[in-house]
């Protein structure tokens, strides 16, 4: 089974935050941002993105919490929190180089999306088609192109 990433396309996402009501519904039954697995941001005016949970190799989420609530399943990839041992430290908060993790704002312990066992609610609402569910080997090769794309068309404006 080939490991997949949750990818948000900021040329599409209008930052609706729909993405973000859509997991607070699936996951806590509530329409409320604070509880969604999902992050809308904003970047100037007009860039618009979601965070989400990259699935790291070696995620330092995981390595930092002194008490072992985060862990790395082997199959998919996926971090998840024993709610158990977790006491809201927000230890994996920081070491979250993508912003990927929020506490609980009434559980007062890390969330982190799960990809709602492989049927992101988040992808399917987005009205924009921004959200997507990939095999995380194409990340890469995605990225490459879109670098090179964004190369090509600089250069473009340079030359005009």
């Amino acid at each position: 089974m080939k490991e997949k990433i949750i990818t948000v396309s900021p040329e599409k996402c209008v930052g609706c935050g729909i993405c973000e009501y859509a997991c607070s519904y699936r996951k806590e039954g509530v329409f409320n941002p604070l509880k969604s697995r999902i992050r809308v941001i904003r970047i100037d005016l007009l860039i618009n993105t979601a965070l989400v949970c990259r699935k790291c190799e070696d995620p330092p989420c995981v390595r930092s919490c002194p008490r072992e609530a985060l862990v790395k399943r082997r199959w998919d990839g996926l971090v998840i929190v024993n709610e158990e041992k977790c006491d809201g430290c927000g230890y994996c908060i920081e070491a979250c180089d993508f912003g990927a993790i929020t506490i609980h704002p009434e559980k007062n312990v890390a969330i982190i999306c799960d990809h709602c066992a492989g049927e992101p609610e988040c992808m399917l609402w987005c009205p924009e088609e921004a959200i997507q569910l990939v095999p995380k080997e194409n990340l890469a090769q995605e990225k490459r192109v879109g670098a090179v794309k964004r190369r090509f068309e600089k250069e473009l404006e340079v030359t005009a």
